[in-house]
């Protein structure tokens, strides 16, 4: 039977709990933002807000998940940094205006081998129905190895069939590597593995996930989307191995709007280093690189310029995030974003506003249908900001816009797998490629003039005037944004 000096005393308890675990939060969370987030879920969620911050909160990056990695990512990177330097040098001194670009952009000079090269051909894949029958072409064509790192495989039409491709290769001979998320390929667990790996497929996940609701490894995703054929050929972008990116005619499937690239060239060798980086820390193997993985550079002329930025929770900087701040303030004329998930933070919507303000043209293509309601309430309340400073926001609305692209004048062309979300740029492993020069720029603005043919804009000073019911929804999804 419970006394009144029980329940005095269970309730001082939880108090000192509540208070000890605030502490906690406050010393060891850096983002303001996150901070508020994490204690207003601490206070007013009892019990539940204490263990999504245990479970998702917790820093425990460097300090225990990937001291590990991160010994293997300077062991591989001090032996490559001499070798990669040879695509850089030559085209440094070759074009002063691009290399000067190269040098703003580049915000990890000390963190890994020379992610600048110039001798790429580099092709634009829109949509599955461009990405998937390149990739099967590619992966015909291995002689040697296969290299492939996937945030989402599900099995279906699309995953089968590449499948299919890795199974017969490694049964040939080529050495075939994948990596899985095993968060987001959860639905791949069970036969699809047993009967790649019979074959001879080595696959392992990127952060094996026993304990699903309570793994704080869980909020540590690998993201990315690398493949990488015989160190010559490789492709990078949104799209992951699924059924959803492929629009046939007729159906009647929720149309899904993305872009990949395909590049050839010394930019394959960066994504090539990356692939093993990861490669040794999931799979506990230690393969050192050789002129089979990194094959010398071919003699060619100079190509598309191409500087790779990748960052996770082994990043001691949020590289992606700089790289994007740095490339809008390099804007003289128009800034075209392109993205799923627009939840940026107060670095990216300054950097946006600054640029509009000084008389750039800034425009932002967000989707009119999500495949989120909270996330997308959340993005709307931050478009009123940019609006304010005369930043045009359209709406997508022939399906769902997965794309994650940016342009900046006629000099500068970004795709990654990197949304502009707090999550991309601090608790998942991400790339982005930043191409250099008047074509890829020139690809990339024009697909982005065509995909606004298919958006609405929104009218600024209406959305300003909209109810108090539609907003505060919006707001209250703001609060917890930075956990999203």
């Amino acid at each position: 039977m419970f006394t009144l000096d029980r329940v005095l005393l269970a309730e001082a308890a939880y108090l000192l709990v509540v208070l000890a675990v605030c502490l906690v939060v406050i010393r060891d969370t850096r983002n303001t933002a996150k901070t508020l987030a994490y204690l207003l879920l601490v206070i007013f969620l009892p019990g539940v807000g204490i263990a999504v911050y245990f479970a998702f909160g917790i820093n425990y990056r460097k300090r225990k998940l990937y001291a590990r990695k991160l010994d293997g990512d300077e062991h591989l990177r001090d032996r490559l940094g001499p070798h990669l330097s040879q695509a850089t040098g030559h085209w440094l001194a070759a074009d002063p205006q691009l290399a000067a670009d190269a040098k703003a952009l580049d915000q990890q000079p000390e963190q890994g081998p020379p992610a600048i090269t110039a001798d790429n051909d580099v092709r634009v894949l829109t949509n599955g129905e461009e990405k998937f029958p390149a990739l099967m072409e590619a992966l015909e064509q291995a002689r040697h190895h296969i290299h492939l790192e996937y945030y989402i495989c599900e099995p279906g039409a699309v995953a089968d069939a590449i499948k299919a491709v890795l199974m017969r290769k490694a049964r040939a001979g080529v050495q075939v590597r994948f990596i899985y998320d095993d968060f987001g390929s959860r639905a791949i667990r069970g036969r699809w593995l047993k009967e790649l790996r019979a074959a001879g497929v080595e696959a392992f996940p990127f952060n094996r996930v026993r304990l699903l609701l309570l793994a704080n490894r869980l909020n540590y995703r690998n993201h990315r989307k690398v493949v990488v054929v015989d160190g010559r050929c490789a492709f990078m972008g949104g799209i992951n191995l699924s059924d959803r990116y492929v629009n046939r005619p007729g159906d009647q499937r929720l149309h899904w709007r993305d872009t990949h690239v395909r590049v050839e060239g010394s930019g394959a060798l960066f994504l090539q280093y990356l692939f093993l980086c990861d490669w040794n820390f999931c799979s506990g193997q230690s393969i050192a690189p050789s002129a089979a993985y990194f094959p010398a550079p071919a003699h060619r002329s100079l190509g598309t310029g191409m500087l790779m930025a990748a960052s996770g929770p082994d990043s001691p900087l949020p590289t992606i995030l700089l790289t994007l701040v740095r490339a809008i303030t390099m804007a003289r004329h128009e800034v075209l974003v392109t993205t799923p998930y627009f939840i940026p933070g107060d670095s990216i919507i300054d950097a946006l506003r600054v640029a509009s303000l000084s008389g750039v043209k800034v425009r932002l293509l967000v989707p009119g249908i999500s495949d989120s309601g909270f996330v997308d309430a959340a993005a709307r309340s931050y478009y009123g900001e940019v609006m304010e400073a005369g930043v045009e926001v359209y709406r997508y609305t022939k399906g769902f816009i997965h794309a994650k692209t940016v342009v900046v004048d006629d000099r500068i062309a970004i795709i990654g797998t990197a949304n502009m979300d707090h999550r991309s740029f601090e608790l998942n492993f991400e790339v982005n490629a930043t191409f250099l020069g008047t074509a890829m720029a020139t690809t990339l603005r024009r697909a982005f003039m065509h995909d606004i043919a298919d958006a609405e804009r929104i009218d600024a000073t209406a959305w300003a005037q909209r109810p108090f019911y539609k907003v505060m929804p919006e707001r209250l999804a703001r609060l917890v944004s930075p956990l999203l």
